[in-house]
């Protein structure tokens, strides 16, 4: 499993307001959104009328997959109009295979549930029986 995580930072040059700002900023959003299997926040300073910061992510089988939609996520912003693509940063971290390498993350969280059950060995009948315990339902809410 790979996750690719991309920091994207438009200028918006003709923004003379919070309004013009707020339109680029919902126009690129709502296209990535509607063109690519990613997330995407602005994760930057909302007050800086001609920046705007965005952080997107993506998760997938191979490392090619992620950096491919990255890359047209990059491509999209650079062809936004009324903005200038000031900056990239983009990284892709592998968690091995089925993301057997996350520490801390579900496996984890699982582990005190499921008990003496390994991870390899959770099938989903494994893991639905586990969550049908009285310790698991007491935690549901």
């Amino acid at each position: 499993m790979f996750v690719g995580v991309m920091r994207i930072s438009l200028q918006i040059p003709g923004a003379r307001s919070l309004k013009d700002r707020r339109q680029v900023v919902r126009s690129f959003k709502e296209r990535v959104r509607a063109r690519m299997d990613v997330s995407i926040a602005e994760i930057g300073d909302v007050e800086r009328l001609q920046v705007a910061t965005f952080g997107v992510c993506t998760v997938a089988r191979e490392s090619a997959a992620c950096r491919d939609a990255l890359e047209k996520v990059r491509s999209l912003a650079a062809g936004v109009g009324e903005a200038v693509l000031a900056d990239v940063g983009t990284e892709i971290l592998p968690f091995g295979e089925g993301g057997s390498e996350l520490r801390g993350g579900i496996e984890h969280a699982l582990g005190s549930t499921l008990g003496e059950f390994p991870v390899e060995d959770l099938s989903p009948e494994t893991f639905m029986a586990a969550a049908e315990t009285p310790r698991a339902k007491g935690r549901r809410r």
